[in-house]
């Protein structure tokens, strides 16, 4: 066994380690062994991750039979394999790998927010899913935030006191590829033929999973009103089932929208695009909004925790109230009548997201984290 400090994520599906800490752990290889948790009965093996993988069937959702297997599975990993630290992210891997830590001993227990479901719910749900984050905070030696304005927003609601709240530089948990999201000309132009986008067209784009909480039924009643060169180009997974009811609120203005599934290649439509909308209930960050700002698009988002920290009011992006659609539809009106804000919008959100959220800078700031942790 290596006599290095070892170091053990927790997460629920691969693809989470993928999309937000791949550069992390090829990084902390170089200071400690880094090990992965992880559900990879999927069919996703983790190749290519830098860590070596354990398969623990971690679900989102509750299940309580298979989280007590889990919570099994994790106490004898972290018993047998004697971490230094152990690190969750998402509130379900967070809370499970917490309580495993707490009863093998691991002396010390890091979980990161990333975004509270609960923060947009009511009565009995709401009080369910604050106190376990609660539990979270108690049973963690360490805790951090992806957002200033996320931490601000925990200790205020008494989920964690603020001197143990800690966020990494700038904030958000991964940084942005700066030459993989970037203003791509021969991109623009291939993506937009391919659905059928006129080369005139002020494309409004939204990115992500296609739920109520994301605001997308508020994006599709503030673009309706919308005149032509306007198109609304739609990416993610559609979990909600929202796609004919958007379709109706939509109504003429149908006609301009084009609907993607699923793609391991978002930044070929960001590139495709003009405005980023995410008219986002709740985020811990908003990792998509700096995403997009590396492609040179401004911002059209609710004013809400972790989307403040993401877009510069006025400076690369506008803000608006969340589930005001009136006025989502007024601020995205603004953009599509003035060329020349939108050009100088998206000019100071790529130089804000490459110099403060580039992946070197994040990763940088976990890298100085960890060398006072394991020392």
């Amino acid at each position: 066994m290596s006599a290095r400090r070892r170091i053990c994520l927790v997460v629920a599906s691969p693809m989470t380690a993928r999309a937000f800490l791949a550069g992390h752990m090829e990084a902390l290889a170089g200071l400690a062994d880094v090990d992965l948790v992880a559900d990879f009965s999927g069919g996703d093996g983790g190749a290519g991750l830098a860590c070596r993988r354990h398969s623990i069937g971690i679900r989102r959702k509750v299940s309580p039979l298979h989280d007590l297997a889990a919570l099994v599975g994790l106490v004898r990993l972290f018993h047998r394999e004697r971490y230094a630290v152990v690190h969750s992210v998402t509130p379900k891997a967070g809370l499970l790998a917490l309580l495993a830590g707490w009863f093998a001993g691991v002396p010390r227990r890091v979980h990161i927010f990333t975004g509270q479901v609960w923060a947009t719910r009511r009565g009995a749900a709401r009080w369910g899913l604050k106190a376990a984050d609660r539990l979270m905070a108690r049973l963690a030696t360490d805790l951090l935030a992806d957002s200033p304005s996320q931490r601000d927003f925990l200790v205020a609601e008494g989920v964690a006191p603020g001197g143990k709240l800690k966020v990494l530089g700038a904030g958000a948990i991964c940084g942005v590829d700066a030459a993989r999201f970037r203003p791509d000309p021969e991109t623009r132009r291939r993506v937009r033929d391919e659905l059928g986008i006129p080369p005139d067209a002020i494309v409004f784009h939204f990115v992500g999973r296609l739920n109520r909480d994301k605001g997308v039924l508020d994006l599709a009643t503030a673009f309706a009103a919308l005149p032509a060169p306007a198109w609304l180009l739609v990416v993610g997974p559609d979990e909600g089932m929202l796609r004919p009811e958007i379709e109706r609120r939509l109504g003429p203005a149908a006609g301009r929208a084009r609907f993607v599934g699923y793609t391991d290649r978002p930044e070929a439509y960001m590139a495709a695009s003009d405005v980023l909308c995410l008219p986002s209930y709740r985020e811990g960050f908003g990792m998509v909004v700096v995403e997009a700002a590396a492609c040179g698009l401004p911002a059209v988002a609710s004013r809400i925790y972790g989307v403040t920290d993401a877009v510069e009011e006025g400076a690369t992006g506008v803000l608006h109230p969340p589930g005001d659609a009136a006025e989502l539809g007024r601020r995205m009106a603004e953009l599509l009548a003035d060329g020349g804000k939108r050009l100088e919008m998206g000019s100071a959100a790529r130089r804000r997201a490459l110099d403060l959220f580039s992946r070197d800078a994040v990763t940088r700031a976990w890298l100085g984290f960890y060398g006072e942790l394991l020392r």
